[in-house]
């Protein structure tokens, strides 16, 4: 129905209206100085650190450009939070890597070699002088996980707090006056305004390798020290006991250990060096148009990480599953001693 001027009584609430109905905190505006009017034309300090993620969520691999400094000795414009966060998830990623690679070579690829599970255990007492010290144990072990995962719960909740801040969080209705712009816009869910950032298969694949590396530290290192006071008697046998009692259990453990490791170790690698493909533009989940060629190096690209995360994986199996899940059950008062660790548990 139309009015006489020609107008629809069927009409849509402007956006401007609602605006001008959101609760505003007077604050007074202070003039800004000359360096600081300059400095508007630049990116933040945040916005220099704070890489843009792509639509899988995992930091971009181009290195972080460097934040500016004053001209005043000893005072600098300071670098983000974002900035030290990513670095302490990278480099306590290497901490745990030397780890990782003394560990797996001596559960798995030793036991591969030797076919023994008897055979294999002197080894790892050899490493376990390294690594499962009163001072090496914490700092190569303990404290580059906790680090690890820890900066990336912070960088989530930092990324959260900084499109709050974009969107007009801090404003009552600023943030709903978003997602009913999107709304009428018509947008999909996948490009809408959204507060936390995505979940990439990198970060999936993390947490769920903590719930599992969690898991495995209290069965081996935690419930020996609460119910034995010791952990002297834990090793290769003690594990090929746990496959022998409880198989499902243990089978599925590993498995999900194995996978979620592989996946996350090779990606995550091969994002901090700078080699991760974008799957932007030939797996049919963004509208981006790329050529042939750029496709087809992407894709191989990606299939070759992935091939390197399922050869490491199938080289850990080969060890772990071919070798110590076959060694039997421990006989004699050390099989009494594992069962009862089991039993502690419940299993």
């Amino acid at each position: 129905m139309d009015t006489p001027g020609g107008h629809s009584l069927h009409h849509r609430d402007s956006q401007a209206t609602l605006v001008s109905l959101l609760q505003l905190d007077p604050s007074p505006i202070d003039s800004p100085s000359p360096s600081a009017a300059d400095k508007t034309l630049e990116l933040s300090p945040v916005e220099n650190d704070f890489n843009l993620e792509e639509s899988n969520g995992s930091l971009l691999s181009a290195p972080i450009a460097p934040a500016g400094t004053t001209g005043h000795p000893g005072l600098s414009g300071g670098r983000s939070s974002v900035y030290y966060l990513t670095r302490i998830q990278k480099y306590s990623s290497y901490a745990m890597g030397v780890f990782t690679t003394l560990h797996l070579t001596n559960v798995s690829l030793i036991p591969l070699i030797t076919r023994s599970v008897a055979g294999s255990e002197t080894y790892l007492l050899m490493t376990r002088e390294i690594y499962q010290t009163s001072i090496t144990e914490p700092l190569l072990v303990a404290l580059p996980a906790v680090l690890h995962v820890g900066s990336g719960v912070a960088l989530r909740l930092l990324r959260r707090w900084h499109n709050m801040k974009r969107y007009g969080g801090g404003t009552p209705g600023m943030y709903a006056l978003y997602r009913m712009r999107d709304v009428l816009s018509g947008k999909d869910s996948g490009s809408a305004v959204r507060l936390w950032p995505p979940l990439s298969y990198i970060s999936a694949s993390g947490y769920a390798l903590a719930l599992f590396y969690g898991a495995h530290v209290f069965m081996n290192r935690v419930l020996p020290l609460a119910v034995e006071g010791d952990s002297s008697n834990i090793g290769l046998a003690y594990v090929a006991h746990g496959f022998a009692r409880h198989a499902f259990m243990s089978r599925l453990a590993y498995l999900g250990l194995l996978a979620t490791a592989s996946g996350h170790m090779a990606w995550g690698l091969a994002r901090w060096l700078g080699m991760a493909p974008s799957t932007q533009g030939w797996r049919g989940k963004e509208s981006l148009a790329v050529d042939k060629k750029t496709r087809a190096q992407r894709r191989r690209k990606w299939l070759g990480v992935q091939g390197i995360a399922a050869g490491f994986a199938l080289l850990w199996a080969l060890g772990g599953l071919g070798v110590v899940a076959r060694g039997g059950l421990a006989d004699g008062w050390v099989g009494k001693v594992y069962d009862g660790l089991f039993e502690a548990v419940g299993m």
